[in-house]
């Protein structure tokens, strides 16, 4: 099968890409690596470098591809709130794009990888039935993206497939990204001995999601049929921690004892977020194999092989005012 892959040098279309192309699928990669590393493409893929929002190469590459996965993102979603414009067009205006070139060149089925960012304010554990409530930008952005998908799949017949990841992990992640990645923020600056940074109070809590326990629900994601217009959140629910507690596990797993460094909540954060995983129990046969603790060890090993890097502040911050995170317009991070 020939599937296309956007976001092949990101953390999650990276992964993805190869694992497809072991599988011994034709896999076309396309990204503008702005938000992953080049050494993460697949040796064994086609790759091209543009921009989602480019229509006409989109077009070009999308020709005969009988699958697409759409994974690239700005997921940004704190930052979103500053950067609006940035983040709408990265998620929105791409997707768009995206879509428009899989209908056109008649593709089979499209996957879009959406977000947690959909549920916004709503009693934990989020489930697929509950009405989307973005309460930011990159929110706003990805259910307006669910919903050009499904009008646009429907009105071509087209089968669709929304997958809701979550706070993945792993290698590959861009762990010099001072917007995003907690668990990589967090490594990144112990490596470097510098404290890890947590805004408020520490309470808000995660499940964090090994890449390969997602890549375990994508793949079948590809062809199975009873998966047509689903939306399935893909992820753990067991280990719902506060960030004080990853600190912790942090701190345990490089052996560090610096102690955190605490700033101002950031607006519009979600407090508590974690998608209950029945659907894809029952859907996917999902089973977590890679524990929260065993996650940060694989990426810690991964950061401290590959080195650590200086933080890039590689999105321009639109609105800057007393509300916006000063570890962000100071570049404390």
């Amino acid at each position: 099968m020939k599937v296309l892959v956007t976001g092949a040098a990101g953390f999650l279309g990276s992964h993805l890409a190869e694992k497809l192309s072991l599988l011994n699928h034709e896999v076309i990669g396309m990204d503008n690596f702005k938000g992953g590393y080049e050494d993460n493409v697949p040796k064994n893929i086609i790759f091209h470098k543009f921009d989602c929002c480019d229509l006409k190469k989109m077009n070009e590459v999308m020709k005969n591809v009988d699958v697409v996965y759409h994974c690239a993102a700005t997921a940004h979603e704190g930052l979103s709130v500053f950067s609006p414009y940035e983040i709408g067009k990265n998620n929105f205006l791409a997707s768009s794009s995206v879509f428009s070139a899989a209908v056109s060149n008649k593709v089979k089925r499209i996957i879009f990888c959406s977000s947690m960012a959909r549920y916004g304010h709503q009693q934990t554990p989020f489930s697929e039935n509950m009405k989307p409530k973005p309460v930011d930008p990159y929110g706003i952005a990805k259910v307006a993206s669910e919903d050009l998908l499904k009008i646009l799949c429907e009105l071509n017949s087209i089968e669709w497939v929304i997958a809701v990841p979550h706070n993945i992990i792993g290698s590959r992640q861009k762990y010099d990204d001072p917007f995003r990645n907690v668990v990589s923020i967090m490594l990144n600056r112990i490596l470097q001995n510098q404290a890890p940074i947590i805004y408020g109070d520490g309470e808000q809590k995660r499940c964090f999601s090994y890449i390969d326990d997602c890549l375990n629900c994508l793949i079948p994601m590809l062809d199975q049929k009873n998966l047509n217009k689903e939306i399935i959140n893909i992820g753990p629910d067991e280990e719902f921690v506060t960030i004080n507690q990853l600190s912790e596990i942090c701190a345990n797993v490089t052996g560090s004892n610096l102690t955190p460094i605490y700033k101002k909540d950031r607006p519009k954060e979600v407090k508590h977020a974690t998608c209950s995983a029945d659907k894809a129990r029952k859907l996917l046969n999902y089973k977590t194999q890679t524990n929260l603790k065993t996650g940060v060890e694989k990426t810690y090993e991964y950061i401290k092989k590959r080195g650590t890097k200086p933080f890039n502040y590689y999105i321009d911050i639109e609105i800057k005012n007393d509300l916006t995170p000063e570890t962000w317009t100071k570049k404390q991070i």
